[in-house]
């Protein structure tokens, strides 16, 4: 027999040249048959004994299989036999149910046993097969998951699979990338789908579900790159992002797609410009300022002049110009507007460089300032009232949806641009403002009557109801005096003053140095009066004590006012705009609550602490009254002339020293009542009922009492006629009195032991 030849390499395949390659190398001296001789016996040793040991590999699992099987054979069959059994004891049901059978043990043995144990194995049997269903299903889905994404990166240009799998798809499933790509969506969502069921239904099959998302994500993360790069393409072929040039348009060639960068612009350029406007205002605008160099001394002429010859044209523009905007397909671009922009433009341009430019200098010079002032205050009104009426001018065209404040700051047609370009003019601007304001409030405090509140008015709400205490809304609610109420009108006043502000910086600048200035200016003015008022602790004076609750509630309306600011929508922008910039101060990183939030704290802790000065005055001379009562509490035996009869509606006196800490205590919340805001008066009576209850239960009396029976019911009657104090307030005072309505309960509980 010959040797065998040697095949040529043409006629291997691709895993015997793999398998020649690893053990005799690449070059044609290797395969001489020489060599292959010698390394033949050990190469075919090796292959008997890999080849020996998968034979016995396999056996092992068919042993095991078969042992698998076998072990499922009698269970089967004990479910057939137990199903057979079940059935011929249903058929003789009518037997069982005899008077002779039905108290056998075997009737209760089929019963109470055998049933039972047969429905777990029905059960058991189910929930293996529901589990077998679910698992074919969910492979299935998954596999379709996976060939929609394999045939969906086969469709790309960049084919990650290898060119032999991709060449050997079959024809049907190489179709379009986005059929395919719809395709693996729906297989993801139904199968999130029955995941998210089993999960509520059959939590114990945690392993199914964690191998079905393992398999999910290994697949999607093969998808998510190529499903990203073709979103990014698609945004670049709808030409995102867009240019930010519009060079096409200034050229005059409109491109089909418009720059979203222009279309979605939020707040303009505050300059309205259109070459056409401003080859008619130019030739108006040097005879007009001709004129305004004779109206220096006489700055009304000029806003005149300016609003006269806006109005007269206006019409002409919108109906000449507007059409040929709306031709060249300019984006929200209108004649009106631009006209009174350019208008507005060069009477803006005379007042900064012949006006206000003159006047902060004079300013500058101390003997010249009171001059200055009303000269300034006078053309700020003037440019108040023209700015209103420029904007009168453009809301009669397309923007009557728009407030007047909301056009002024969009369309930037306000003369107040001045300030915004000169911070030094707003500084001084704002000074002056301010020095006006305190100017105003000043006359204001000189008449004492400002600090008066309506007596009428007090006398009527002696008897409001409990949840009228909440619904305070205006000044004669809160019993705050006129002051406060000119105080808020000055400070409102101001901010009304810089409304048509184009920028937001400027406009918060001018705010924090007048109206909130002013405020503080307002709130120490409250702080001096208290401190020249005087509460004698061993006298309680009820004057005294009107005047300190007026300057509660005055703080108080003050405090609701300006929350209710607060939640302005300008205000809620402006503490935005604040708090982006950072320019309030050191504490400007703290976020707050609102736009006036320093000031509504400020108040508010001048009104607890005016509260608990009171409530110290109050707890102070209740304590110095009813001391030898406390003091005396031990006596057993007390003389009957001690006793004095007051209508409490007991049958027992009250205690004549008692009395009189009871009667002072009463006069004075009657009158707190009277003086004090429905919510303060509130707050008061309870702290003061607090105070009471941690004073008398603390003291010795609770301690001597419990040893002297017989004065257990006089400390009741006592107690109870305070109570009645309070009643006036609420329905069941005694629930402020923990302490001693406990401390009663004791004393009562020893004396029945007793």
């Amino acid at each position: 027999m010959g040797t065998p030849a040697l095949p040529k390499n043409s006629d291997l395949s691709s895993e015997q040249l793999r398998f020649l390659d690893r053990h005799f190398g690449a070059s044609d001296e290797d395969l001489h048959l020489h060599l292959l001789l010698h390394k033949a016996p050990n190469l075919l040793t090796v292959l008997h004994s890999q080849c020996s040991d998968l034979d016995s590999d396999l056996l092992r699992l068919q042993a095991r299989l078969a042992r698998c099987c076998v072990s499922w054979i009698p269970r089967s069959f004990a479910a057939k036999s137990a199903a057979h059994s079940l059935g011929l004891r249903l058929q003789n049901l009518s037997l069982a149910t005899s008077p002779h059978v039905i108290g056998s043990k075997r009737f209760h043995g089929v019963l109470g046993q055998e049933l039972p144990q047969l429905a777990q194995k029905v059960l058991r049997i189910e929930e293996l097969r529901s589990y077998l269903e679910t698992t074919l299903q969910l492979e299935a889905l998954v596999g379709d998951l996976e060939d929609a994404v394999f045939c969906f990166l086969s469709c790309q240009t960049g084919n990650m699979f290898p060119a032999k799998l991709s060449n050997s798809l079959p024809s049907n499933v190489s179709g379009t990338k986005n059929e395919k790509l719809l395709q693996a969506i729906k297989a993801m969502n139904i199968i999130e789908d029955m995941l998210v069921d089993l999960l509520g239904r059959q939590p114990r099959w945690h392993r199914l579900l964690k191998t079905v998302d393992a398999r999910v994500d290994k697949t999607l993360a093969v998808l998510r790159p190529q499903v990203t790069a073709d979103h990014r393409a698609l945004l670049v072929s709808l030409g995102w992002p867009p240019k930010l040039s519009t060079s096409e348009m200034q050229k005059g060639r409109i491109s089909d797609l418009l720059n979203p960068l222009v279309i979605m612009q939020g707040q303009r350029n505050c300059e309205i410009r259109l070459w056409a406007i401003d080859e008619l205002v130019s030739p108006i605008a040097s005879r007009m300022e001709y004129h305004f160099s004779k109206w220096v001394d006489q700055p009304e002429f000029m806003f005149a002049l300016t609003y006269k010859i806006t109005r007269s044209f206006i019409a002409g523009i919108d109906d000449v110009l507007q059409p040929l905007i709306d031709q060249a397909r300019l984006v929200s671009c209108s004649a009106t507007e631009a006209w009174v922009s350019a208008m507005v433009q060069t009477l803006s341009r005379f007042l900064e460089t012949r006006m206000f430019s003159v006047l902060a200098e004079k300013y500058k010079q101390m003997e010249m300032k009171s001059e200055v002032i009303p000269l300034w205050l006078h053309l700020i009104d003037l440019t108040l009232t023209f700015d209103k009426q420029m904007q009168s001018l453009v809301s009669l065209g397309t923007c009557n949806f728009l407030m007047e404040s909301e056009i002024t700051l969009s369309r930037g047609i306000s003369l107040l641009t001045i300030f915004c370009d000169r911070p030094e003019w707003l500084k001084i601007w704002a000074k002056i403002e301010l020095k006006n304001a305190c100017k105003k409030l000043k006359m204001d405090l000189q008449d004492e009557r400002s600090w008066g509140v309506d007596e009428k008015h007090q006398t009527g709400l002696h008897f409001e109801s409990e949840s009228e205490h909440y619904l305070l809304s205006t000044r004669e609610d809160h019993k705050a005096p006129p002051v406060a109420e000119s105080a808020l009108k000055i400070a409102w006043e101001i901010i009304e003053r810089c409304q048509s502000m184009p920028a937001i910086s400027p406009h918060v600048k001018f705010i924090r140095s007048t109206a909130t200035k002013f405020l503080w200016y307002f709130f120490k003015v409250l702080l001096l009066r208290r401190r020249g008022t005087v509460i004698p602790p061993e006298n309680f004076n009820d004057d005294a004590l009107s005047r300190i609750c007026v300057l509660i509630n005055a703080a108080r309306y003050m405090e609701f006012r300006l929350r209710q600011w607060s939640d302005d929508v300008d205000f809620l922008e402006m503490k935005v705009a604040e708090s982006d910039c950072g320019n309030h101060g050191k504490d400007a990183c703290i976020d707050k609550s609102s736009f006036f939030d320093e000031e509504i704290k400020s108040l508010s802790e001048l009104e607890t602490n005016w509260l608990m000065d009171i409530i110290a005055v109050i707890l102070r001379q209740f304590e110095t009254l009813s001391w030898e009562y406390i003091k005396q509490a031990k006596h057993l035996e007390e003389e009957k002339e001690g006793n004095v009869e007051a209508l409490v509606g007991v049958d027992l006196a009250v205690t004549a020293d008692f009395v009189e800490a009871l009667d002072a205590l009463r006069s004075q919340l009657h009158a707190l009542k009277m003086s004090l805001n429905p919510k303060d008066f509130s707050d008061l009576w309870r702290s003061v009922a607090e105070g009471l209850d941690q004073f008398i239960f603390f003291s010795n009396i609770f301690t001597e009492m419990q040893f002297y029976n017989d004065r257990i019911d006089q400390f009741e009657t006592d107690i109870h006629a305070l109570f009645l104090v309070f009643e006036p307030f609420c329905v069941r005072p005694e629930a402020f009195f923990p302490n001693i309505r406990e401390g009663l309960k004791l004393l009562k509980v020893n004396k029945r032991k007793s």
